[in-house]
């Protein structure tokens, strides 16, 4: 119940403050219409004849990276109105509070990543392996956020106010999304470049997606395993976030 009760003011939050919904889906939003129309006709020649369902995926992953980054904004803006110090004291267990705040941002997430869906629509995307990867894809996503809010409300912990966390931020999702294959294909990349965006574990995430958006593939295996990889960075973004909270209430 305190879960829910969490989660249902952390909503209010958000409503209260849409303009964070606003900003962080804007720069997706415009990658997908404007990035996409341009660099589309480029790419024709090396065999992707619809780059916007190409490129989806991973801006399915830099809108989850958004939503998150922003919820992290609301400690910072809790403890300016005291509400932080309050909801500590209350006789509320840690990871409940930690899960009320991860939830709300995976509910952000999923609105933005069904607008981008919508909007795909009009650029003859379409979901390729049907209703079933309509359900990966939402598995997917939701462990995707889980990880990054998780990850988010622990640096926002660690850090001393917003204008630090907004810069390693963007230090932290910039390098994980242009070293992905997010905006091109992996087969053209050679050298340390082909090294780095293997071992960027948002390059399979991402990979997944576009198999069961644009090609239409559900391999067991490549699924499986991006689950699984998840689940482990979910299990330690949300340790690592309880153990800072702890720490928030011992100083």
């Amino acid at each position: 119940m305190d879960v829910f009760t969490l989660l249902h003011r952390n909503i209010k939050w958000r409503f209260h403050n849409t303009f964070t919904i606003a900003m962080t889906i804007l720069q997706p939003m415009l990658w997908l219409v404007l990035y996409s129309a341009v660099a589309g006709q480029s790419m024709q020649g090396v065999g992707i004849e619809n780059y916007t369902a190409f490129i989806l995926p991973g801006l399915i992953v830099l809108v989850s990276f958004g939503a998150c980054s922003s919820s992290g904004i609301m400690n910072y803006l809790m403890k300016t109105d005291g509400s932080f110090y309050r909801i500590l004291i209350a006789p509320v267990k840690r990871n409940s509070i930690v899960l009320g705040q991860i939830l709300e941002a995976v509910l952000c997430t999923f609105l933005e990543v069904a607008i981008m869906f919508i909007v795909s629509l009009f650029f003859g995307v379409k979901i390729a392996s049907g209703w079933i990867g309509l359900l990966l894809i939402v598995l997917i996503v939701f462990l995707t956020a889980f990880f990054m809010s998780g990850l988010t409300y622990a640096i926002s912990l660690c850090l001393p106010n917003e204008v630090v966390y907004e810069t390693v931020m963007n230090a932290v999702v910039l390098p994980i999304f242009f070293l992905s294959t997010a905006l091109f294909p992996a087969d053209t990349l050679s050298g340390g470049l082909e090294i780095a965006v293997k071992l960027n574990p948002f390059t399979h995430v991402i990979n997944a997606l576009r198999d069961l958006i644009v090609k239409g593939n559900i391999v067991t295996k490549d699924i499986l395993l991006v689950f699984m990889l998840l689940a482990l960075m979910c299990c330690i973004s949300f340790l690592w976030a309880i153990r800072r909270l702890k720490k928030e209430t011992s100083l």
